[in-house]
């Protein structure tokens, strides 16, 4: 059986850069920065300015169901409480530490815990405090994703393995180097929602995250590995789901709507650590990758650490280096500084030549109709994108501009090169402006 979906695309994947590297720890920073919007809606400071803290500690407070806490990366002192700059240019508040160097604990962190009578509800508590979020990029809070309605019976867990994303190989790495505790996360989360089914989705260019998750599950009746078809943009919830168990999420609809949960690798190991060590979210794992970097590795990296510190341990840039992404080629975007932190959706910093950085001049579309055939969403880029320039919102609205998850493949394949997602990014904010203001 072919395991893929309809549309997509293949586009050169990168992964030799990196695929190879070990996760490497890096040394913690002098000085970090945690912003307190790290997923759902900002979260709100309890600590103060001259505050001292510890690894571990919790920084912020849940502002409300849609947030998580965020939690200190470093020992040390609370230097300020401040707005600052992001990958994308946002202002927004964040707690900053300056190191003391001790790398001190906060209490109970780290400790390993007896976690097999814990109940559902007690899973999902430890999952909210430690403030764990989705980290396929989205960053929506896991336990709030962890909580369908009771009406909505859940059947099968499906872990996002598939890491479709060209160049970025730290889940790749992880599922290679820490198995067991993904697959025990992948068992608390189905334990949450009383899942019976538990699948593991892997494209089939990881061949060795694929034998080694198959030798550790072959044991097990109710959690699969599968094989996945290469096909960009796989990860995405819809596509893996159709790729996985052949069923389609309806337009406007959720995963939930058809007994499914979907939760990354990388997420299911944070579940892990949060349940079984008492270890909140306050490291991962980062791709520092790409032609233009001089050593590119994955590194195991703490929330608040400046970008320019990565890539400072990762020898710098080449001479040749023309754009730094923040994530992947395909949904990242270029770095608006290097002095921005890590965060808790930073998959991967990449580091481009001009050759490679996607530097077009956009074209008149010429109707050839490629970027219809790869929709994963069965979509009418084209016709979206002309609404939007022309201001016909509504029409755009009615095409599906809203189920679009700026994927970019549209735009990859664009023979114009047009700017598609640009305009799709326009038209969705512009319809959420319309809605508020009804």
């Amino acid at each position: 059986m072919k395991y893929t979906f309809s549309g997509g695309y293949h586009p050169p994947d990168g992964k030799s850069f990196s695929e190879k590297m070990p996760i490497e720890k890096m040394p913690s920073p002098k000085i970090a920065a945690i912003h307190l919007h790290q997923g759902g809606r900002p979260s709100k400071a309890i600590v103060a300015v001259g505050d001292e803290v510890k690894v571990g500690q919790p920084l912020s407070e849940a502002d409300g169901f849609m947030s998580v806490p965020v939690h200190a990366s470093i020992s040390g002192k609370v230097k300020a409480i401040a707005k600052i700059t992001d990958a994308a240019g946002n202002k927004t508040d964040a707690v900053i530490i300056e190191s003391d160097g001790k790398g001190e604990m906060y209490g109970g962190v780290g400790e390993k815990v007896d976690y097999s009578q814990l109940t559902a509800d007690e899973i999902r508590n430890k999952i909210a405090a430690a403030g764990v979020v989705g980290m396929g990029g989205a960053r929506f809070p896991t336990h709030v994703k962890l909580s369908p309605p009771a009406e909505k019976k859940i059947n099968y867990i499906i872990l996002n393995g598939v890491e479709c994303e060209p160049y970025l190989t730290a889940d790749d790495r992880l599922m290679q180097e820490s198995p067991e505790t993904i697959i025990e996360g992948l068992k608390l989360i189905m334990k949450v929602v009383n899942a019976e089914n538990g699948i593991i989705g892997i494209e089939k260019n990881k061949p060795e995250s694929i034998k080694i998750m198959k030798d550790k599950t072959a044991s097990m009746q109710n959690i699969k590995v599968i094989d996945l078809e290469v096909k960009y943009p796989q990860g995405g919830e819809k596509q893996l789901i159709v790729a996985s168990i052949g069923k389609e999420v309806p337009s406007g609809g959720l995963p939930m709507d058809v007994g499914v949960v979907v939760s990354n690798v990388g997420t299911a190991n944070a579940v892990y650590e949060a349940v079984a060590l008492n270890k909140p979210f306050y490291e991962r794992i980062v791709s520092v990758t790409g032609e233009s970097i001089t050593n590119p590795k994955n590194l195991l990296a703490k929330i608040g650490t400046p970008t320019s510190e990565l890539i400072e341990y990762c020898g710098g840039v080449k001479e040749d280096v023309y754009k730094v992404v923040n994530g992947g080629p395909m949904m990242g975007a270029a770095m608006y500084s290097m002095e921005a932190p890590v965060h808790k959706g930073t998959s991967g910093i990449l580091c481009l030549s001009k050759e490679n950085a996607a530097v077009y001049e956009e074209q008149p579309c010429i109707s050839c109709g490629k970027c219809v055939s790869v929709c994963p969403l069965k979509l009418v880029p084209t016709e979206i994108q002309m609404n939007v320039q022309y201001k016909r919102f509504e029409q755009a609205e009615k095409l599906g501009i809203l189920d679009c998850m700026l994927c970019g493949t549209c735009a990859y394949v664009c023979p114009a090169k047009r700017n598609l997602v640009h305009y799709f990014n326009i038209g969705k904010a512009k319809i959420a402006e319309m809605k508020r203001k009804k």
